[in-house]
């Protein structure tokens, strides 16, 4: 148990942005379809960021869970600070991602563009392993695409394509097919 915890606390950096950059999304060619499974998975836009892990939510038992079995919310720019974070409480749930504060500790609409929760799935095995490992406060890099899929009995799912939506249908699912943690350097950035 005692090695369990240790091995999946918190990640702490201390004050300063960690991951400043914004996500980079941009259009394919053309559109490109794939079968995993008895998923169709159609690629939109390809997607790459750097984000804090802000929390991490594992899915076994819903419609989406073979294909996407972990969610992550993501923040970057002031949301990947700690200054900021220890005024915003997270938590995941149904596939959603859920904040609430007391005050503001920045505006609430850049706290709405600056962090997203993200069905995840993995494009290998690799990348499989690397998620299972990912702890609450890691930096990470992904790369990959924004999906859309079709599945058996009706069952669809499509990615928002803008970072500045809320709500329902405001979550990003990506097909990731690279995925790091990264290490901070001696600033407190990457």
């Amino acid at each position: 148990g005692a090695f369990q915890w240790w091995s999946d606390r918190p990640v702490r950096h201390g004050p300063g942005v960690v991951a400043a950059g914004q996500p980079r999304q941009n259009a394919l060619p053309q559109q490109t379809e794939f079968k995993r499974d008895d998923y169709w998975i159609t690629a939109l836009a390809a997607f790459e960021l750097e984000a804090r892990v802000l929390g991490r939510e594992y899915y076994r038992f819903d419609a989406g869970a073979a294909l996407a079995p972990v969610d992550l919310a993501l923040g970057w720019g002031r949301m990947s600070d700690e200054r900021v974070l220890e005024h915003v409480s997270i938590s995941q749930s149904g596939r959603f991602y859920f904040w609430s504060v007391e005050r503001f500790p920045i505006p609430q609409r850049e706290l709405e563009t600056h962090s997203a929760n993200m069905h995840l799935i993995p494009a290998n095995q690799s990348v499989a392993y690397r998620l299972r490992k990912i702890r609450e406060g890691d930096v990470v890099a992904l790369r990959g695409y924004l999906v859309s899929v079709r599945g058996e009995n009706g069952f669809n799912w499509r990615s928002s394509l803008t970072r500045n939506d809320t709500g329902n249908g405001a979550c990003e699912l990506v097909w990731v097919e690279d995925l790091r943690v990264l290490k901070p350097n001696s600033e407190g950035g990457t």
